[in-house]
Order: C-alpha cells, then structure tokens, then sequence
C-alpha cells in the first residue's frame, strides 16, 4: 500500500527549520578551509562540523520519538527498520534507513546549507546527490555496538566509489555513551570484507593484515557536542561501542554521492526503490540533486 504524503515527492524543503540561502551565499557561509580539506584528504574524515542549533536538535528529536514508534501511519516508508538490530535485549541498537521520506525536519536536513556546501568540497567540488539517510539510537546503560567497518562494504551496488557520510550527534557524544571511533589514514586501506553491522564489535580484524592490525592502537574517539557531525571517506574505518553511560546516545547519518554515480546491480538499490538497471544512473524521485557549486 501506498502511504499519503511521501515526502520523497519534494525536492527542496518544505520547512523554516533550515535557513534558504543561494548557492553563492550558502557557498561563502559554509565553505571549510584549506587546511580542514587537506585534513580529511590525508586522514578520511573530519569531526566538530557544526550542522545544527538546538532549536533544530530540539525538532529533530521530536521527531525521532514519533517515527520509532512501529504504528507510526508512514512506518511503512522505511527502507529498513529495526526496533534492536542487535538482537540482545541487554545490547539494545535501534537502526533505521528512510526517514527523510517521514517527517519534515529529517526530510529538510538533507538541504542544509551547512550540510551541502561541505559535501560538495570534500567530494571534490562535485555536485552532491542524496543517496540515503539511517538513525542509530543507542539507550542509557545497555545500548549496543556498531562494529567496525567501511561503509562502502555495504555499498557495492553502486559505483564508481565516490561517496561520503555524515554522522550528526543529536546528544552529545563521549566515550562513555558510545561515541564514533576512526582509524586515521584507514581509508588507504582499499576495499576489506563486510562484518555483521551489529554483531562482533572486533570482527573485521579477521580481514585485516598484521599492519593493519597494529594500525588499529591509533584509533580516535569522536566526542563531539549535539549538533555536530563529522563526515568521513566510504573506507574509513570506524564503529562505536556500547553506551555504558546514563544518557542515551542518538545519532544520524546522511550518506551522499557525487551526481554521476550509476547502478551495478539489475537488484534492488535500496527496499521498496523501483530498480535501476545495471548502468543506469542513480537520480529522480529517491536521489535528489541536493547541491551544485556551479551555481555557487
């Protein structure tokens, strides 16, 4: 059945929660320096990137409670959802893939001007298209791990690789309630074998080489206050452990191409997506154009 109100349908925001700027001005607002581009070319990612005020994480977590809710009347707009994707009633990780199409502030945040204009710089300049959004919610005292990987491990339906994520901390984040780790320079590591999401924190070690391993004693937390992101290469590695803490730790992610980006599978792209054939670009109603520096 088909839900009322797709807001996949609009390609532009449909909300004041966001400033409306042109290219140019969003451009020259929100523009990193060189240094902070040079950074994440070397390293693969870059971290304390203000994206949102607290009357957006406000909305944002509003929002957050309505949709996890699995009566929600759109909940069939998901992509993927999954309540525990753990399976560990004491290791608890809400994850959830599609939410852009549900609410107006999680549909909106894909246009912010302080999101687009940094996506655009560290995929090289490129006009950047939407590829698709996910939420990780770990609560207070037994949420679980996110374990170690490459994203685009789980992206390879898709090429050529030229993608990039943004993890947005909507509580602040520490290493007591499971902040994001990275592996610094991981991203030259080229492309290693998927571990469960969910499953063994240490798992991808068994694809590793005894370098690779050793490599593993520089790893970084990302503490971070709400509202902050940090965007990272499709290579890099990183996970998040348990939130042993009292507070709960809310995240989400936007996870972007470079417009150009086309289908390498006759499969399906992403759940209830209608197939793109082998060859075909990704673009139209589910990968929005979000952002062109041409018109900057």
């Amino acid at each position: 059945m088909k839900a009322k109100n797709d807001l996949a349908e609009h390609h532009q925001m449909i909300s004041d929660l966001f400033p409306s700027l042109s290219p140019k001005e969003a451009w020259e607002k929100y523009k990193l320096t060189e240094d902070q581009v040079s950074f994440f070319n070397t390293y693969g990612f870059i971290s304390g990137i203000k994206l949102l005020d607290d009357r957006q994480v406000e909305q944002l977590l509003y929002e957050l409670d309505e949709i996890k809710d699995p009566n929600h009347p759109k909940h069939n707009l998901f992509y993927e959802f999954h309540t525990n994707e753990s399976k560990d009633p004491n290791a608890v990780l809400f994850h959830s893939l599609g939410h852009w199409r549900i609410t107006a502030g999680f549909h909106d945040v894909l246009w912010n001007p302080a999101f687009v204009v940094v996506a655009s710089q560290l995929l090289g300049n490129k006009a950047v298209r939407f590829w698709h959004d996910q939420l990780f919610c770990k609560p207070a005292n037994h949420g679980g791990v996110v374990a170690w990987h490459q994203d685009y491990s789980y992206w390879r339906r898709t090429l050529p690789m030229q993608h990039l994520t943004c993890w947005v901390a909507l509580d602040d984040v520490t290493r007591d309630n499971g902040c994001l780790y990275y592996v610094p320079k991981s991203h030259n590591w080229g492309l290693l074998d998927k571990p469960e999401l969910a499953g063994d924190m240490e798992g991808l070690q068994q694809f590793l080489t005894a370098d690779q391993k050793k490599q593993f004693a520089e790893k970084v937390p990302i503490e971070m206050g709400r509202g902050y992101a940090a965007f990272h290469h499709p290579l890099m590695v990183h996970g998040s452990y348990e939130n042993k803490s009292p507070r709960p730790r809310r995240a989400f992610v936007l996870n972007v191409f470079a417009d150009g980006t086309y289908s390498d599978t006759d499969g399906e792209i992403l759940q209830g997506v209608p197939i793109i054939r082998k060859g075909k670009q990704l673009k139209g109603k589910f990968f929005p154009l979000l952002f062109d520096p041409k018109a900057a």
